[in-house]
């Protein structure tokens, strides 16, 4: 993740913690590494079940629960690993999290281990009643994905009515005093609509924006033709860094960040070397304190029938299973080539990447959408859009 207003705004947030390794008051604690390994945030996609059929869900999900789900018992000991081994936060997610029955009981366990949870959701089962359970058993706060303005978005989920349904979700969350993330996947068919979507979390009263760049997985792995040019997603980072800095200025400081894409954060250090040179070196020492894309180092996903992968955009590659072994006993096992290579993959990253001056500073991006289009994980990421000369290749 770049924290666009971290980086222009120098606004410090909840997760800037796991980001940049500072300790806030409400961070105490959370940052934990042991052995030089830090422990991940774990996305945990507890089913894939989902009300809905968006035609990027990563996770392939479904109207029907898997029979191999994860049940309550395995998931209270997977969730009692997590703990044990130090994990500092647990996303859960899907397919649709609020479609498990025993959802807040394995939440509320995780909360008594320590850990810090979060809610990744589609919003539309979000009722004043579900509100009220999600602040009570001590959501830190509730993702809830938009992809674009009504039409849109109905198109994208696959379900007409998803939107309202999921305004109310937004505004039932807001009026139990919760973080709400709002979450968009950035394609041709709706980047056009970003200002829209800027508008609605200024409106609504929503904390959080995440604009997350197309992954090549799952469902979405169809999309590879509906992505953004190289030249309209810079017009796109620099349309969410202009209405980043509007917000700040009005007094309406909100945490806005992009997913998916550490070419973002190289693109705003190389903006402002030439505009703030002071701004420029701070962004720098964040940049590289952050490292840059981090699956399988400083985040993993665990699916609903216990397979872990290095991030949630991995699921047609397994490290192990937790039902089989500890997590922290599969996370630790450098002998899986995966993930030994993640960890290390400078040296084994291929074309642009490979000769690429700021490697440092995006760690070679997301693997999985080379692989995608290329065959092969260690190529170069086709969906970053600095150019030769940007990058010092010329």
């Amino acid at each position: 993740m770049i924290s666009i207003s971290r980086l222009l705004c120098d606004t410090i947030s909840p997760g800037d913690g796991l980001r940049y390794g500072e300790m806030t008051p409400h961070l105490a604690g959370v940052d934990k590494t042991a052995r030089g390994t830090p422990r991940p945030v774990v996305v945990w996609n507890c089913t894939r079940q989902c009300n809905l059929s968006c035609i990027h869900c990563y996770a392939n999900a479904s109207n029907q629960r898997s029979a191999e789900e994860m049940d309550t018992a395995s998931g209270k000991a997977f969730i009692r690993d997590l703990a044990e081994f130090g994990v500092p936060v647990i996303l859960f997610s899907g397919g649709e999290p609020l479609l498990r029955d025993d959802l807040f009981e394995m939440a509320s366990l995780a909360r008594e281990q320590g850990i810090r949870i979060a809610l990744s959701t589609n919003g539309t089962l979000i009722t004043e009643e579900i509100a009220d359970r999600i602040r009570n058993v001590g959501f830190a706060e509730v993702g809830i994905s938009l992809d674009g303005i009504e039409p849109t978005n109905d198109r994208f989920r696959g379900n007409r009515g998803a939107y309202q349904a999921a305004i109310k979700g937004i505004r039932n969350c807001v009026a139990q005093g919760l973080r709400v993330s709002l979450r968009l996947t950035i394609t041709r068919f709706n980047y056009e609509e970003i200002p829209a979507i800027f508008q609605l979390v200024e409106e609504e009263g929503v904390d959080r924006v995440c604009f997350y760049h197309l992954a090549y997985s799952g469902r979405g792995n169809s999309l590879q033709g509906e992505d953004i040019s190289h030249s309209q997603t810079k017009s796109v980072v620099n349309i969410i860094c202009e209405h980043t800095l509007d917000l700040h200025r009005r007094g309406l400081p909100k945490e806005v960040l992009t997913v998916g894409n550490h070419a973002d954060g190289v693109y705003l250090y190389l903006k402002l070397k030439g505009q703030d040179a002071q701004r420029a070196t701070k962004v720098l020492h964040l940049l590289e304190t952050n490292g840059g894309n981090n699956s399988g180092i400083k985040i993993g996903a665990i699916d609903d029938q216990g397979y872990v992968h290095p991030d949630q955009f991995w699921w047609h590659y397994s490290l192990g299973n937790v039902l089989q072994r500890k997590f922290g006993d599969i996370w630790m096992d450098t002998s899986e080539p995966l993930l030994r290579g993640l960890r290390n993959r400078k040296e084994l990253l291929k074309g642009r990447c490979a000769r690429c001056q700021y490697l440092a500073l995006c760690n070679g991006n997301l693997r999985v959408r080379a692989e995608a289009v290329f065959g092969d994980v260690w190529a170069e990421d086709p969906a970053c859009y600095l150019n030769d000369e940007e990058i010092g290749l010329t």
